[in-house]
């Protein structure tokens, strides 16, 4: 009878121990996760462990494509502000990236590689004043889990012919544009669920509104 509780406390601290660590391992991965890298030279010593990089508003010496690749674990990726003329093609490489922001930059369209970017859910284009929203969003049409879009301070008119492609987008961002009225084609969007017009010039026009589609949450 000795030797049978002998083995049960033995397998309990065997337990307990194996949990110990199991916890701790889950502390260290959380908190790899959670960290945030704001210069490149520091990420780049140990990429794979790095989750979450931004280099907003430096002016950084933007590196070769390749470096990208090594950031096989990166989920957030920040260049805001960096008013950069081209976007690396290596970005697209990324294929854990869930969030990227690239407002407030200088080029006119993305890199055709992000259409490889399978993992992306939400996107930051705002404060774009040079870039051809049509063809940078052709790039994005089919990434299977975009879900998000901001395309604030854009100097929109009209919603994108290109942005009817988009059949997994559930927010869409448009504040700070030039929309005089509620876009019509935002009814095209089947996923779509929340627009966010504020700071537009709309006026809500109620004539034929209950033939719209529009279920659709908005703020104005």
């Amino acid at each position: 009878m000795k030797s049978v509780n002998c083995i049960y406390c033995l397998l309990y601290l065997i337990f307990c121990v194996c949990s110990s660590k199991l916890n701790a391992q889950s502390l260290a991965d959380t908190s790899l996760v959670n960290k945030e890298y704001f210069v490149l030279d520091e990420a780049l010593k140990f990429p794979e462990k790095v989750y979450r990089l931004n280099l907003s508003n430096t002016n950084f010496k933007m590196p070769s494509d390749s470096i990208w690749i090594r950031f096989t674990n990166l989920e957030f990726l920040s260049l805001k502000n960096d008013h950069l003329k081209e976007i690396p093609g290596g970005i697209g490489n990324l294929k854990n990236l869930k969030t990227l922001d690239l407002s407030g930059n200088d080029f006119r369209v993305l890199p055709q590689s992000f259409s490889n970017l399978s993992n992306l859910k939400e996107i930051y284009l705002n404060d774009e004043a040079n870039m051809n929203v049509d063809q940078t969003l052709m790039v994005l049409k089919d990434l299977p889990k975009l879900q998000i879009l901001h395309l604030e301070n854009d100097n929109l008119k009209r919603i994108p012919k290109s942005l009817m492609n988009f059949t997994h987008l559930e927010e869409l961002y448009l504040n700070k544009n030039q929309f005089k009225k509620i876009p019509k084609e935002l009814n095209r969007i089947k996923s779509l669920h929340y627009v966010d017009l504020y700071d537009n010039k709309t006026k809500l026009d109620m004539k034929g509104i209950d033939k719209q589609r529009f279920g659709l949450q908005m703020r104005f």
